[in-house]
């Protein structure tokens, strides 16, 4: 009889398939109960095959780039296709000093190696450059103006080419190399004066039997290997050739955040004589250290290494930019591309992209156009990259969760794990990224599923918009939230923190009326708690419901409530599953999310009949002003007087609500700006 089972691989399902087999044998008789001299044997056959089956399946399972779990085997079924994993990433710093007393010297040298020690949490780190910098001396005075250096120590190997052995190998001994340092030099012998530079590259495309290039790839250890040409791709070394790399080994992530630098480099003038260093300047901090990283991850690995070969080095789709632009820039978080022709108005000939970086909110200027000078070898003729800034897009919640008294007597508690588990699905990969979504449906799950003496809850979805001021400055904004709005039938969808406008004194805050299902019309007013509102401008923009965009007429914000010139606007989404679309970042904002406790008289027994329970509203209740957990500006607790303006009030209805009107008048010129 065939044994024809071979799809089970657990150790029962295998050892009663070999006791099947035999069951069809009647030469075999002794075989159904334990303890017998068969059944021991068909056990240990069951626990061969079953570890045989588990290591082939594993074997099986790291032949595929999808499926491997070991680094090394990641590795390399991405080299398969070309894809070299990012190496660690130095944390960069820029500063700047001069050195005074030359008054002999012509040219200054900062040398290769050492140049500062900096600390960054409490932990001190040596900070490097992999290359001589060279400045004139005028007047006595060399400066050294945006330096950039990076955490970690400068190490030199050398490599002696023998022809004689081989499949030589030319392997970097250390881990914890970021290779964007790595400095390789050929020289035709040990004793030779002169080297030949040979630059790294990622392709083979334009190399010829002269180039003077070279390839890199991970190995073993994440460690990496030098692959020189063979005269065809890439010029062939010689024997006795002497190669010299030179790179720096980092710490990577932890090296971030170090601010005040003390000088410890070596400078030498043009004669190679040492400069004493009483003549230096104290450090000056241009940047703090920064875009430190970790090596690439598996997942990440796994993620980019398909769409890189699927664009073969080129940017033509959203989607290669946003695979190439991980690999030109491994300090990338998420990443977000898209053609100008899906602007309104159409912007064709442009390609936008949005990066969060790992580090910190937003790329610098520097690092924006240095990222633009990268991708333009990528990027197709006549298609113009251009960055724009990060925008987010918050999500906060109203939850009212619903408990049985008999199984949990402390509310608060049930509050904080309520709050543990929203935390960290706020650090999930659902949201914290361009086109996250904030998943509804998990949120209620979460909640209720925390303690068992939670019976239910009701919970409220809030987005949020920062506008970020201009203050003192006439200007427009918009505000594009790219989810529908749910609309009330009353003012009040869109609440805002407050801020101080030229004529008013008093905080001034903004809210919609609504015109029809599509539109609205934004409103300025003033309010005191408890009081009436006073509507200080009736036509202070407009708000499209359908497609979610607040546009905000020309406005002089002298200040605002909240720190940093942020005015925070808020909405409520017509669906509660919140999508990120295009350059919006959804982030789950914890520190507004409200989380309160609700006794549920029905399952304890309270009130079975239900007569007294209280159930909360599934929609916001609308009211006038946002209130905001976040901090609170200094300036907006003092008084800001006003340029000349003219003030009249009138009696106002809105929506049903009475309100006073107050308008004011001024001219000046505009300027537009956008939220974050």
């Amino acid at each position: 009889m065939a044994f024809g089972q071979y799809l089970n691989l657990d150790f029962d399902d295998i050892k009663t398939s070999i006791r099947d087999y035999l069951r069809a044998n009647t030469n075999f008789t002794d075989y159904d109960f334990e303890g017998s001299n068969l059944s021991i044997i068909i056990d240990a056959l069951a626990y061969n095959t079953y570890i045989t089956a588990y290591n082939t399946n594993m074997a099986a399972n790291e032949s595929f780039l999808d499926s491997a779990t070991l680094r090394e085997n990641v590795v390399s079924l991405a080299r398969n296709i070309g894809y070299v994993p990012r190496s660690r990433r130095a944390a960069r710093a820029r500063i700047s000093f001069f050195v005074t007393g030359l008054t002999e010297t012509v040219t200054l040298t900062l040398k290769a190696g050492l140049i500062c020690n900096g600390a960054a949490a409490n932990t001190s780190y040596i900070f490097s450059i992999p290359e001589d910098i060279t400045v004139n001396v005028a007047d006595g005075v060399a400066r050294f103006e945006n330096i950039e250096i990076f955490e970690g120590l400068l190490i030199t190997q050398n490599f002696t080419v023998n022809t004689a052995q081989f499949n030589q190998r030319f392997i970097l001994n250390n881990s914890f190399i970021d290779t964007s340092t790595l400095r390789v030099k050929v020289k035709t012998a040990e004793s030779s004066s002169t080297s030949v530079v040979h630059k790294q590259i990622d392709n083979i495309i334009g190399i010829n039997s002269t180039s003077s290039s070279f390839l890199l790839q991970e190995i073993e250890d994440e460690r990496y290997e030098l692959l020189f040409g063979d005269g065809v791709i890439g010029k062939k070394l010689n024997n006795e050739n002497y190669i010299t790399a030179t790179y720096i080994t980092t710490a990577g992530r932890d090296g971030n955040g170090a601010a005040e630098f003390s000088f410890i480099g070596q400078l030498l003038d043009q004669d190679g004589g040492s400069v004493d260093a009483a003549n230096i300047s104290l450090v000056n901090t241009i940047e703090p250290s920064r875009d430190g990283d970790e090596i690439e991850s598996i997942s990440s690995i796994k993620y980019y290494a398909p769409r890189i070969y699927s664009s073969q080095y080129r940017a033509v789709t959203a989607a290669d930019y946003e695979g190439v632009l991980a690999y030109v820039y491994p300090n990338v978080e998420s990443v977000s591309a898209f053609g100008g022709e899906e602007m309104t108005p159409p912007r064709f000939g442009k390609v936008f992209i949005s990066v969060k970086p790992r580090n910190g909110d937003y790329l610098s200027d520097f690092t924006k156009r240095d990222l633009v000078q990268k991708l333009k070898s990528y990027a197709v003729a006549g298609i113009v990259p251009e960055f724009i800034d990060l925008k987010y897009l918050y999500v906060e919640l109203e939850s009212f969760a619903y408990y049985n008294t008999n199984f949990a007597d402390d509310p608060n508690r049930l509050k904080t794990a309520i709050s543990n588990a929203l935390t960290t699905y706020s650090r999930s990969i659902d949201v914290n990224k361009f086109g996250g979504r904030f998943k509804y449906s998990k949120s209620q799950t979460l909640i209720d599923g925390v303690d068992s003496s939670i019976t239910s809850n009701i919970t409220r979805v809030i987005m949020r918009r920062n506008l970020m001021a201009e203050i003192g400055k006439f200007a427009q904004y918009e505000l594009c939230y790219g989810n529908q709005f749910h609309i009330a039938e009353s003012a009040y969808n869109i609440t805002s923190t407050g801020f101080r406008i030229e004529g008013v004194n008093d905080p001034v805050y903004m809210a919609d009326e609504v015109i029809d299902k599509k539109q609205g019309r934004i409103f300025f007013f003033t309010y005191a708690e408890g009081g009436t509102p006073n509507i200080i401008k009736k036509n202070a923009g407009t708000v499209k419901y359908d497609i979610g965009e607040i546009l905000i007429d020309t406005v002089n914000i002298l200040s605002t409530n909240i720190s940093n010139n942020v005015v925070e606007v808020q909405a409520i989404p017509h669906s509660n599953d919140v999508v990120g679309l295009r350059d919006l970042y959804v982030k789950f904002d914890m520190t507004n999310t409200s989380i309160t406790m609700v006794q549920d008289i029905i399952s304890s027994g309270e009130n079975t009949s239900g007569s007294r329970f209280t159930r909360e509203s599934s929609y916001n209740v609308p009211t006038y002003i946002r209130k905001s957990n976040s901090p609170i500006a200094t300036s907006a607790l003092t008084t800001v007087s006003s340029s000349a303006s003219s003030t009249s009030s009138s009696s106002y209805t809105l929506s049903g609500t009475t309100a006073t009107t107050t308008t004011t008048s001024s001219t000046s010129s505009t300027s537009t700006s956008s939220g974050y």
